[in-house]
């Protein structure tokens, strides 16, 4: 699969973004993705085609708790799925920009 990457891991072209390349992205991170990760994936890219910005970590806890709940709206949650850095992690396999304020 032919993707252009940063030194990041973070995808040079958004154009290029795809189920496949987001699956490809996700493995090179050691993930395999679920349903669970491609409902903040989906959430992630609605909202940076609608702001133009990816979230750092406390507006994607605070948009997840408004569009998936409480019980997934918080830290804990999001890092069982995008273990470290969940904002960054869930923006770099969704094809997004890295978010500013993440380390």
């Amino acid at each position: 699969m032919e993707m252009r990457v940063d030194k990041e891991g973070f995808l040079l072209d958004l154009t290029c973004w795809s189920v496949e390349v987001a699956r490809e992205l996700a493995q090179r991170e050691g993930l395999t993705l679920t349903g669970d990760h491609w409902a903040v994936i989906d959430l992630l890219r609605t909202f940076y085609d609608t702001t133009g910005v990816s979230p750092s970590m406390r507006p994607l806890v605070k948009l997840i708790r408004e569009r998936l709940g409480a019980p997934k709206g918080n830290s804990i949650y999001l890092l069982s799925l995008f273990p470290g850095s969940p904002a960054k992690l869930a923006a770099k396999i969704a094809g997004l920009p890295r978010p500013t304020n993440c380390i």
